[in-house]
């Protein structure tokens, strides 16, 4: 439950400084209370601007947060290129 909490409190400060940063198409973060487990999911026009997000201070804070709170990042971060997609109905 807090893991959930703190995420949806992250976009506060993600959302706005996310939206900012060239490239990004699509921004998704969820949790499973059942397994405590959270993931997030974002879409960027090139590799080069995905990789940005690392770099910004937001991140680094609530990593330091969520770590407190007992999250495990998998490192590396895992890009995937995208091979299809549903378009817009």
């Amino acid at each position: 439950m807090f893991v959930r909490i703190s995420l949806e409190e992250s976009a506060k400060s993600l959302v706005p400084t996310i939206r900012q940063l060239p490239g990004c198409l699509a921004y998704y973060a969820g949790s499973d209370e059942t397994t405590n487990t959270m993931v997030n999911v974002s879409v960027w026009h090139t590799l080069e601007q995905a990789k940005a997000m690392g770099s910004l201070p937001q991140m680094a804070a609530l990593a330091r947060e969520f770590i407190a709170l007992g999250v495990e990042f998998e490192r590396p971060i895992a890009n995937h290129p995208v091979s299809w997609h549903l378009p817009d109905s």
